[in-house]
């Protein structure tokens, strides 16, 4: 069983470092807005991030500060849930199956 775990982690975290450096990458090729330090790019990928994983993940996914996520999610107009769509989902069905099996 721990070989499959640490093989699961390894993927996990491959693919953690390959959206991390495809951000990385849009700084590089993307346009910059006055004296800002992360391109217009990368905000839009931050901000599409959030939609499908929230933000404290993409937060640890990116490497950047919270608050500066927050921040564009406002300059954007994009509203913050406490958790993405899926997690409701989710704790509904847990529940459904936890009464179930009462």
């Amino acid at each position: 069983m721990g070989k499959k775990v640490s093989f699961i982690r390894g993927v996990l975290n491959a693919c953690d470092d390959a959206i991390r450096y495809h951000f990385q990458i849009l700084r590089i090729m993307g346009t910059r807005e006055g004296n800002d330090s992360y391109t217009k790019e990368q905000k839009e990928f931050a901000i599409r991030s959030i939609g499908l994983s929230g933000v404290r993940a993409t937060v640890r996914l990116l490497q950047i500060p919270r608050r500066t996520l927050q921040r564009w999610c406002r300059e954007y107009g994009v509203c913050i849930k406490r958790c993405p769509d899926w997690v409701y989902r989710w704790v509904e069905m847990r529940r459904n199956n936890l009464y179930k099996s009462n």
